[in-house]
């Protein structure tokens, strides 16, 4: 296995991709095969392609990091206790000794058809904002079930472009106009942060909002801090949960062309 080498990099982000053994639904899924090669490659991949400056997988299981360096990629072993891929993305700002000012995009370990132009993109969203720490990205909802579905999550945002609250339920609600008539945004769950912020965030204990929703970044919002929440023309692609989102994303990327994802 080899890792696609990429021009010099144009932009002064890195990406940090928290790759965890366990998972209920699927064991050991960033080592899952997807047309040949382990799931926790084409993230990589997606993460060469958005032209980072550095690139590095943060995983818990011996395993994960020998396959990274043996295609090439960089990978950094982190504790076993964290309990979100957050926390074990500050611990390798910690470990590499990053500045406070370093933007650090978290690239879930199970999105291997993840624009590279929406990496790209929410770290340049956050660069040009120096009023927050953080920056995330929506897309317009166009299906009606998405709305009402629990496990798409919906953000509202301030005429700024900052949200005002993230919600498994439908959000904006509807009262008298038709919900065609309304505009709604879903949630892509691609961030940025900068170091310093990353820091402080995790110290932050959980408060209850982020418990009954199950949204860990309503932790920010809660403690005052402000998410930027840009609009991309993008969909993120199908990430993987279970067995048949895996069989589907290898169907889909055997038809694509090896030309980037952006």
């Amino acid at each position: 296995m080899t890792v696609r080498q990429h021009v010099p990099a144009k932009n002064k982000f890195k990406v940090v991709i928290p790759a965890r053994y366990g998972s209920i639904r699927l064991p050991a899924k960033p080592l899952s095969l997807i047309a040949g090669q382990p799931m926790i490659w084409h993230v990589y991949q997606r993460a060469l392609e958005s032209e980072a400056a550095e690139v590095v997988v943060a995983t818990d299981h011996q395993s994960i990091f020998d396959v990274v360096t043996e295609f090439g990629g960089k990978a950094c072993m982190t504790a076993v206790s964290h309990p979100s891929g957050t926390d074990r993305i500050a611990e390798v700002a910690t470990l590499l000794d990053w500045s406070d000012d370093d933007i650090v995009v978290n690239l879930q370990g199970d999105e291997p058809m993840m624009p590279a132009s929406s990496i790209q993109g929410v770290a340049t969203d956050l660069a040009e904002r120096h009023d927050t720490g953080i920056s995330t990205l929506c897309v317009p909802i166009t299906e009606h079930d998405h709305l009402h579905d629990p496990n798409k999550v919906k953000v509202v945002r301030d005429k700024a472009g900052y949200a005002l609250y993230f919600s498994r339920a439908p959000i904006p609600w509807v009262r008298d106009a038709e919900p065609s008539q309304v505009k709604a945004y879903l949630h892509i769950g691609l961030y940025a942060y900068r170091v310093k912020f990353l820091k402080q965030y995790v110290n932050f204990e959980p408060c209850e909002l982020e418990q009954l929703e199950k949204l860990e970044q309503l932790r920010a919002l809660w403690n005052g801090d402000k998410i930027y929440v840009g609009c991309s023309d993008q969909l993120p692609g199908l990430g993987v949960d279970t067995l048949d989102d895996l069989k589907a994303v290898e169907i889909l990327l055997s038809k694509m062309s090896k030309k980037p994802l952006s």
